[in-house]
């Protein structure tokens, strides 16, 4: 059904490693940031909603990753286990560092941005032996977001998750998650990511970060099939390669190629969606569908949590989802 395969004597289906922090969502919205007076909070960072995204849909899902010591750490750590993640490698910063924050603006469902507060982000104070080998050895697959690999020693704790994973036959998922203020250059991104790219099973990311990881390299093609044959001579099985609002193309390894669009919904803010999409992509991939359906599956997703306030609270369940496709199917 799909090219993915992975062991099956393993407890944990997924484990993220990466980003933790808070969103703080404009309560105000289709006004400028300036005159935004009041923000709701929610668990955010790319990895931990996919985590999230798993958890919600009956993914046996676990967490690498570091919190500061404080009221914020200890709410990203009480929500992760709320959603039946283990928390057992989430670690505790003792260093003074503090959690990441990202204010929203939502001047209109086209029109939105994010104004992140990352100096000295507990996350990123992850380091090497915070990650345990039995531990991942426990898990189908994990999780890497290209965040954590903007700063040491994150990033050296990230390529020592990615050994074991090899080393141990567990599944490599790689969501680039580009976020241009966590890194020095656009040419460090590129290197890195390729880094870790070049050892995935399966690569999710946008055009333009797909760009990033090509540009230091040659000729920058801007062009998908390129990209595909580019990592599939690797490690790959599968690229996906997302056009926001234009659906995502798919290429897998057997010379298949597969296009979706989006659903129709009411949108009320553009963040959330990628990371909707591949938890419930993620989870297809793991009930042995195909390819094609998976993507449907996550495009339904998103559309339910783009058209919600939160990102992490508003991860749908399987009816949910189904729901949505098949009211638009009939």
């Amino acid at each position: 059904m799909n090219p993915i395969t992975w062991p099956q004597d393993r407890p944990l289906d997924l484990i993220a490693i990466g980003r933790l922090c808070i969103d703080m969502n404009a309560n105000e919205i289709n006004r400028p940031m300036e005159e935004t007076l009041t923000f709701t909070k929610y668990l955010g960072g790319s990895p931990a909603n996919i985590a999230v995204a798993a958890a919600r849909l009956g993914m046996k899902t676990g967490f690498i990753g570091k919190v500061s010591n404080d009221q914020f750490g200890n709410y990203i750590s009480k929500y992760l286990a709320q959603e039946g993640i283990d928390t057992g490698n989430v670690v505790v910063d003792r260093t003074g560092a503090v959690t990441g924050l990202a204010f929203t603006e939502i001047k209109s469902p086209e029109d939105c941005s994010i104004l992140m507060y990352r100096d000295n982000a507990a996350d990123l104070k992850l380091e090497p032996k915070d990650v345990k080998e039995e531990y991942i050895r426990q898990s189908k697959a994990i999780l890497i977001s290209g965040t954590a690999l903007s700063k040491s020693p994150s990033r050296e704790a990230v390529f020592i998750a990615l050994e074991y994973a090899l080393k141990h036959n567990v599944l490599v998922f790689f969501d680039v998650d580009y976020r241009p203020y966590s890194w020095n250059s656009p040419e460090e991104t590129g290197i890195y990511c390729r880094m870790v790219a070049e050892k995935s099973d399966v690569i999710i990311a946008g055009r333009e970060e797909f760009d990033l990881m090509e540009a230091p390299f040659g000729e920058l093609r801007h062009d998908d099939w390129y990209t595909a044959e580019t990592w599939l001579r690797h490690r790959a099985k599968l690229v996906m390669v997302k056009h926001g609002s234009n659906g995502s193309i798919c290429f897998t390894n057997d010379g298949k190629t597969f296009r979706s669009g989006t659903y129709p919904t009411k949108v009320i803010k553009t963040f959330g969606a990628g990371d909707s999409f591949a938890g419930a992509f993620i989870y297809g991939l793991f009930q042995g569908w195909s390819v094609d359906r998976c993507q449907k599956f996550g495009s339904a997703s998103a559309s339910i949590v783009v058209a919600s306030h939160s990102c992490s609270d508003a991860m749908p369940t399987v009816e949910q989802i189904q729901e949505v496709i098949d009211r638009n199917e009939k």
